[in-house]
């Protein structure tokens, strides 16, 4: 790994800069199943922190703080299942560059809110765009999903997402 890292520094191809960032078996040591437990533990992990939100639901500070952080450890823990290299290009992938980017910029609204402006009707406004940036950005992971519910809004509300 060494001998790839200092020839991508001292001006090696661009394939040999390329195969550096696919080689994850020299990058990471992790088998294929304690990949899966890392996964399943941050999922767990997440998942506690969201319903942990839950019950502090009347503080939205609180709740922001919880509910974000246990987002971005969700959207972290397929990082152990594909790698962090694919997960960026998959979210940066033209079909969801726009998802990733409101969603990221919610999450990073939503800390702000929280954390440096203590609004808690922002926090609340912020979070809720969160959530819909989430399930819009989750949904372009399933093959037309998007279109589907955008041609349900339109019959169900006469307007188009």
């Amino acid at each position: 790994m060494w001998n790839k890292l200092n020839q991508s520094i001292l001006g090696g191809d661009e394939e040999e800069e390329d195969e550096l960032l696919y080689d994850t078996q020299d990058l990471c040591s992790l088998t294929h199943l304690q990949r899966v437990y890392a996964f399943a533990a941050c999922m767990l992990t997440a998942l506690v922190l969201m319903l942990l939100s839950l019950i502090v639901f009347a503080n939205p500070i609180k709740f922001a703080l919880l509910f974000t952080f246990g987002n971005l450890i969700a959207i972290g823990s397929t990082a152990f299942l594909i790698g962090p290299a694919q997960q960026i290009r998959m979210m940066f992938d033209p079909v969801r560059m726009y998802a990733t980017t409101i969603y990221i910029g919610c999450v990073v609204l939503a800390l702000i809110c929280a954390l440096l402006i203590h609004s808690k009707v922002l926090t609340l406004i912020v979070i809720i765009c969160e959530i819909c940036a989430f399930i819009w950005y989750s949904l372009s992971y399933i093959p037309f999903a998007r279109r589907i519910i955008s041609e349900l809004t339109i019959r169900l509300c006469d307007t188009e997402i």
